[in-house]
């Protein structure tokens, strides 16, 4: 180190000095450096400490701006402060606290005050204010309100094992008990409208399901579309679409043991919701503000028509990739132009989808592809609803080995969650897909490969 050393030598042999504030090689001012204080060599790299206390690392033609090399990398998950006087992020970010106040790289973040305790888990930042609330920050630059994410949810048994279906299947009712059970799932998941073919199907399936113990998952297929395919003209509107379906279809499925809904499905993706469909979701700015109340109208609508019908019905609300910054704003009562006082929505489940093209489910990828999070960690916290995977598979375009061993690894994921992330539920997609693309049966033959694969998962891992 200069000082108190007067040059380094490096591993090829260069001399590194200090002249007058700048940084010389072999006698020669490397790049533009002025006012350092001080030079070090560490890791093997040479690092130099400018103005303001700003580090930057030598990269053998540029300096590039880094932390003190010493504080180390990303800190360990579950550091917190106190304990440690600063926690590193994923992008290099340094948090402290100071008076209260939560500090990244030296300046304010959000609004905080009278802060106990700054936490690093699970891919965010969350802190504990003197009163005990916790509050977790955001890609949309917000501290929102939450429970301590640490502390382990075990999600209610008998439903964890399942899979997606269709109402057209050419499958006698009798024939899908009999599947259903030969998998070892407990949890069949289709859609319905309030249409005569649909919805007579789906209600001949719960009958059937009923007397076995099998759960129907019933989602209910509603956008923010009328039957036209126009966009509803107002959020009350869509309220009233979604309400007077949702009613429709409990009154016919509640008489047959159906007490689980999903209301709506991949509505945040619909290309008058999301703004550019490759973002992850985790911003506010993703979504648009002029059409959001047509979505959440049709959510709000769902839910209230079920429980009109079927009051301790269980209602979902579906998302994808990353999207908490929607689940974030619904839940809120929250625009995405940031105003708030809006209604809000609030679900009994919260569900999502992970396909392997999303991300890893616990260190999911921010917008732009940036750090990951651990999502069901996330929503655990701020809902403390339990926690579904709705849809999951890998592409249509792999092979069957590939996808026999994506359902071994995924789904081990997903089942060492349950006791600790409140996962309740995992359904893959789907049991018969027509082809080879992702379903486990075609009209009834077995895709042996991926087909054992699921079979022989659930067989030594048991719902309990």
């Amino acid at each position: 180190m200069i000082p108190p050393a007067t040059s380094i030598t490096d591993s090829q042999g260069a001399v590194w000095t200090v002249v007058n504030g700048s940084v010389y090689r072999n006698g020669v001012a490397e790049g533009n450096t002025y006012n350092v204080s001080m030079l070090i060599w560490y890791g093997g790299v040479i690092y130099h400490e400018g103005t303001g206390g700003q580090f930057y690392g030598w990269n053998g033609s540029n300096w590039f701006a880094t932390n003190d090399p010493r504080l180390g990398g990303t800190s360990a998950d579950g550091t917190t402060i106190p304990n440690a006087s600063y926690i590193i992020d994923k992008v290099g970010a340094i948090w402290t606290v100071a008076n209260g106040v939560v500090l990244r790289s030296k300046a304010a973040v959000g609004t905080t005050s009278n802060v106990a305790l700054l936490l690093w888990y699970g891919g965010k930042l969350w802190y504990q204010s003197s009163g005990g609330q916790f509050y977790v920050y955001t890609d949309s630059d917000q501290w929102l309100p939450c429970s301590d994410p640490r502390t382990p949810v075990s999600a209610a048994s008998g439903t964890f094992h399942g899979i997606n279906g269709h109402y057209d299947y050419r499958y006698s009712t009798t024939a899908l008990v009999s599947i259903m059970q030969n998998l070892g799932c407990s949890t069949y998941r289709l859609g319905v409208t309030n249409d005569a073919a649909p919805l007579n199907a789906v209600v001949n399936l719960a009958k059937a399901f009923q007397p076995t113990g099998l759960k129907l998952f019933a989602l209910i297929d509603l956008g923010i579309r009328d039957d036209n395919n126009v966009l509803f003209t107002s959020e009350s509107a869509a309220y009233t679409w979604g309400w007077q379906n949702g009613a429709a279809i409990a009154a016919a499925l509640a008489p047959h043991g159906v007490t689980m809904y999903e209301c709506g499905n991949e509505l945040t993706r619909d290309p008058a919701i999301i703004r550019d469909s490759t973002t992850a979701g985790t911003k506010l700015v993703d979504f648009n503000n002029a059409n959001w109340p047509l979505m959440r109208g049709v959510m709000r609508g769902m839910i209230d028509g079920v429980k009109s019908m079927q009051p301790n019905a269980q209602c979902g609300i579906n998302f994808c990739v990353a999207d908490v910054a929607a689940s974030d704003a619904l839940w809120d009562g929250v625009q995405p132009d940031g105003t708030s006082g809006h209604p809000t929505v609030r679900w009994d489940l919260t569900t999502w989808h992970n396909y392997e093209v999303y991300g890893d489910l616990f260190n999911i990828g921010s917008d732009g592809s940036g750090p990951g999070f651990d999502l069901p960690t996330y929503c655990k916290a701020r809902y403390g609803k339990p926690f579904l995977i709705t849809e999951w598979n890998t592409g249509p375009e792999k092979s069957q080995s590939y996808r026999a061993d994506y359902i071994t690894s995924r789904y081990a994921s997903y089942y060492q969650a349950r006791k600790t992330k409140n996962i309740q539920s995992a359904m893959y997609y789907d049991l018969d897909s027509g082809d080879a693309t992702y379903g486990l049966m075609i009209d009834g033959v077995t895709l042996n490969q991926p087909y054992n694969a699921f079979v022989s998962y659930i067989a030594g891992h048991p719902d309990n």
